[in-house]
């Protein structure tokens, strides 16, 4: 009896996901859409087809970012609705603990996180590289700005060059509107160059579209120029490389040859053990639906109590966001930051539960 009354409720748990993430694509899909068309509406590049392609790259990402959101509404959607036929009092009666007719849920609940974190992502990390590749093409030489990058310093011989840009692309080798000012050895700026695009080369940055401006003279415009650099295209790409635009497969990968050329490796970690801690996640999320959800009434659910859930699992979802940026700053361990938040809402739902059902 209890198998066959998991799979119903699992299937239950399953339909009602579905809908929840055909929802969200939809809204996400027209939000989206109507932002990028203003915000890009005045390029020579832009087109409807264009932005409507660019809208579908975007959308994992969205749905990865929602997917927290999207378990605790199916969670309590499905909880309230037994609740109502009276299906949960019936199984109550049949002898069904809580923790018997949770499981299903539970084990929904990480099925999602496993496919979001092996599927989903790697998908959400491939089309945010394409989307910026094409936000780059539509810019070209525009005045749109956008999140700066980091800037890198290369010492090459007697030349000392600081290098930033606006768009990284081909995961840190391609820099666009790039910005090269070098200096001499008294650390007095001798020359600027402005690129429209800089693309590490074996040996050397090749710029396209070059303005050079130096102190007292007059800017000379180039349509390409060499700059020698003595950074390897590794060490270009770990430190550029935003981790959102890294699959969860390479992010092993990434930290360890990250480690080798010593550059910090806090954001990556934390981004791994968040995607590592992702379905027990969800599984907090469930637990804390269900202890708003599961108390018998009829007709209509206490508002507040709806209301406390909802307001619980965004308090979680900003708590894990905010430890989340800690983490991947360098202010505490990316382990700490990724998995605590998510250990201890277990815990707090498990308690309640217990609480609840058990005394």
């Amino acid at each position: 009896m209890i198998t066959t009354l998991g799979r119903y409720f699992l299937k239950r748990y399953i339909v009602v996901m579905l809908w929840f993430l055909l929802g969200v694509t939809a809204i996400s899909y027209l939000i989206d859409f109507s932002e990028s068309s203003g915000r890009f509406s005045d390029l020579d590049g832009f087109s409807v087809a264009g932005a409507l392609y660019l809208t579908a790259l975007r959308i994992p990402l969205i749905l990865q970012q929602t997917v927290p959101f999207i378990t605790l509404f199916v969670g309590m959607t499905v909880l309230i609705t037994l609740n109502r036929k009276s299906e949960l009092v019936v199984a109550r009666a049949a002898g069904i603990s809580v923790w018997q007719f949770m499981l299903p849920f539970v084990v929904g609940a990480l099925t999602v996180g496993l496919c979001t974190t092996f599927v989903l992502n790697p998908l959400a990390a491939w089309g945010q590289r394409q989307s910026l590749q094409v936000e780059s093409l539509w810019r070209g030489g525009g005045n749109d700005t956008s999140k700066a990058i980091p800037w890198l310093r290369q010492i090459s011989g007697k030349d000392d060059v600081i290098i930033g840009g606006r768009v990284v692309l081909d995961e840190g080798t391609m820099i666009v509107d790039a910005v090269l000012i070098h200096f001499d050895r008294d650390g007095r700026i001798i020359l600027r160059q402005d690129a429209q695009s800089a693309k590490l080369k074996d040996g050397y940055w090749l710029l396209n579209g070059v303005t050079e401006t130096r102190p007292g003279d007059i800017s000379k415009r180039l349509d390409t120029a060499k700059v020698s650099t003595n950074l390897k295209k590794d060490f270009v790409q770990q430190s550029l490389a935003s981790p959102e635009t890294v699959a969860f497969y390479d992010l092993s990968q990434k930290i360890a040859v990250a480690k080798s050329f010593g550059v910090s490796t806090k954001a990556l970690e934390t981004q791994f053990h968040s995607l590592l801690s992702l379905p027990l996640l969800l599984v907090a999320m469930t637990l804390i639906a269900a202890t708003v959800s599961l108390k018998f009434s009829r007709f209509n659910q206490s508002r507040s109590v709806i209301l406390g859930g909802i307001v619980a699992g965004f308090v979680l979802y900003v708590v894990t966001v905010l430890v989340k940026a800690f983490g991947s700053s360098g202010v505490i361990p990316p382990f700490v930051a990724a998995w605590i938040p998510v250990v201890v809402a277990m815990a707090l739902g498990a308690t309640v539960l217990l609480h609840q059902e058990d005394g």
